[in-house]
């Protein structure tokens, strides 16, 4: 497409290369797309349409998720083999934290790859009866919230971005209560969206410090073998559906 002037307050022009999240509509696999001017970006021009893709809702979540990493202490993110958690445990790992990552077997050398200090197969391995954390990000919670307060030492935090429904809800109420008794917090973690949350991590991508990993792309008429290659827990980072 030809550029145009440009149109609202967000600076974009038809024929701009854009990115961003479209968790809202709740159906981005399809050949078109209508979004919001506020929740899009410029794709930077050194990044694919893939690896920015990879972005905005997974890369959101590890940002936030580490926000209070930092030098001396001890972070967690169970399901660290994929999109969120390859980037969390690199954001941790550059705060100066010494990271644990945790998920199945297969993705054990990926992890240390990427930056883990330790690695857990959850299949063998119970983290929440290893060394206590300061800070566990969980994105695949479907434990008890007493087995993750178990986790955390003394005013550490527990923040749970995905799991079974009974999980998350039990962590949202006696997680919550179960906290303030015990000094350590135990949340669900409200992902703030839009580009003034995912760009930061954008810049560092851009600027070689954290990297983008594309395990496989699908194309669009290939979607149920997408999400059946994620559910099996094979994928090692982001998998991403192209549009021809």
């Amino acid at each position: 497409m030809g550029r145009g002037g440009r149109t609202g307050g967000y600076g974009f022009a038809v024929g701009d290369e854009v990115y961003g999240d479209n968790l809202w509509l709740k159906g981005g696999f399809a050949e078109y797309a209508a979004a919001p001017a506020s929740a899009l970006a410029h794709k930077p021009e050194a990044l694919s349409f893939a690896e920015a893709s990879t972005i905005p809702q997974a890369g959101a979540i590890a940002w936030q998720g580490t926000a209070t990493a930092g030098p001396g202490r001890r972070v967690l993110v169970n399901g660290g083999g994929g999109g969120s958690g390859a980037f969390a445990i690199q954001l941790a790992k550059r705060a100066g934290a010494h990271v644990t990552a945790v998920d199945n077997g297969d993705k054990l050398d990926f992890m240390r790859s990427v930056g883990a200090d330790a690695v857990l197969d959850y299949r063998t391995q119970d983290f929440t009866r290893g060394e206590p954390q300061d800070l566990v990000l969980d994105l695949v919670a479907h434990r008890s919230v007493f087995a993750y307060r178990r986790a955390l030492a003394g005013g550490g935090r527990y923040l749970c971005v995905g799991g079974t429904t009974r999980s998350l809800l039990r962590v949202l109420t006696v997680g919550a209560a179960l906290g303030l008794l015990t000094g350590r917090r135990l949340g669900v973690l409200a992902v703030k969206a839009g580009p003034e949350h995912f760009e930061p991590l954008t810049e560092r991508c851009v600027a070689g410090e954290v990297r983008i990993h594309v395990d496989r792309t699908f194309p669009l008429e290939e979607v149920p073998h997408a999400l059946a290659h994620v559910g099996e827990g094979r994928s090692l980072g982001k998998v991403v559906v192209e549009v021809a």
